[in-house]
């Protein structure tokens, strides 16, 4: 086991992935291998994420795999989310919409939407070989000349559903304002643990409430965050939801449910109170188990409003399915 070590301030702000190469020499894809293979822990927690910004005084170490996992040389373990053959095409990307403005698509869970720029820069054109393939790199297969694609919002690596991406700088630019005001419907599926209540959720989001994780500060500091969450379903020890978003912030829906004590099926980061433990998960979720499901924006060419919607995917209609038939007796029917 690699002794453990804590970043040091020239360190702070640079990826999990990047230190890791530095301190330990490692290659671009051993790094981002140790990290996914969860044997990275962030001041005692592991870190599923290559690509988080770390803070000067945390400590890092790599634990060995638990028995059972495949063995680090030989590569990370396949699974359904999660991409190990990068010249295959990941099935499950849909489509749904392309125009000369912008491009619907309905992206696979275990898929990044999009690079980040500065994240591009610091791995640099022969790192970048060695990354996973983004939705980006896959659209120019599926969308003859597809040029350019900008992104105004991306969804989570393992969350599954609809994204919009602009492919001009004017339809970027409407898309943006859009977002800014918060008039884009965003509405998304979940299942969480425990007994959800229908309800508006409102807090502030800051990088570190305490712990190392993003969640909710003081009111006025941070990033106003607001989620209006509707029970569709109670699945015995869980519950089906909606949630609608009024502002949309970088993990919104999964640190509201999990701060409202309904953390997300599937999630390991706000999925306990702050420097508390990990609270049960009796669901079995294969992934964190969010789906943006329906999109909703004014078109930046004809100013009509335009939505789409996507259903629950089959890993998580599963998940539905199999609580359902311990828990309740007559299975309604997924709205």
């Amino acid at each position: 086991m690699t002794a453990p070590f804590v970043v040091g301030r020239p360190e702070s702000g640079r990826t999990l992935a990047a230190v890791l190469r530095a301190r330990l020499g490692l290659s671009w894809s051993r790094a981002r291998q140790l990290v996914e293979q969860r044997q990275v822990r962030v001041n005692g927690q592991t870190c599923p994420d290559a690509a988080r910004r770390l803070k000067s005084g945390q400590r890092v170490e790599i634990v060995e795999p638990k028995r059972g996992h495949a063995n680090p040389a030989k590569g990370p373990k396949r699974s359904a989310t999660h991409l190990t053959i990068e010249r295959d095409m990941p099935s499950g990307i849909g489509v749904r919409h392309a125009d000369d403005a912008v491009v619907v698509v309905d992206k696979p869970a275990g898929l990044t939407t999009m690079r980040h720029a500065d994240e591009a820069a610091e791995f640099g054109p022969r790192g970048k070989r060695f990354l996973p393939k983004t939705l980006v790199d896959y659209l120019p297969r599926l969308i003859p000349d597809i040029g350019q694609l900008r992104a105004v919002h991306r969804i989570d690596r393992d969350t599954s559903g609809l994204v919009v991406f602009a492919r001009t700088p004017e339809a970027e630019r409407h898309l943006g304002r859009q977002f800014r005001a918060h008039t884009v419907g965003r509405r998304y599926l979940a299942i969480v643990r425990g007994r959800a209540k229908d309800g508006r959720i409102e807090s502030w989001l800051v990088r570190d409430r305490g712990d190392g994780r993003r969640g909710s500060g003081r009111e006025g500091e941070g990033q106003r965050a607001v989620t209006h969450v509707r029970v569709l379903e109670s699945l015995g020890p869980c519950s089906l939801v909606e949630c609608r978003l009024e502002t949309g912030r970088t993990h919104q829906v999964r640190i509201h449910l999990g701060e409202a004590g309904t953390p997300l099926a599937g999630e390991t980061l706000y999925d306990r109170p702050v420097h508390g433990q990990s609270l049960p998960d009796p669901s079995g979720a294969p992934r964190l188990a969010l789906h943006a499901a329906s999109l909703a924006f004014e078109h930046p060419q004809t100013g009509q409003r335009r939505e789409w919607d996507s259903p629950l995917p089959e890993d998580l209609r599963a998940v539905v399915r199999r609580l359902r038939a311990h828990y309740s007796p007559i299975p309604p029917a997924i709205r």
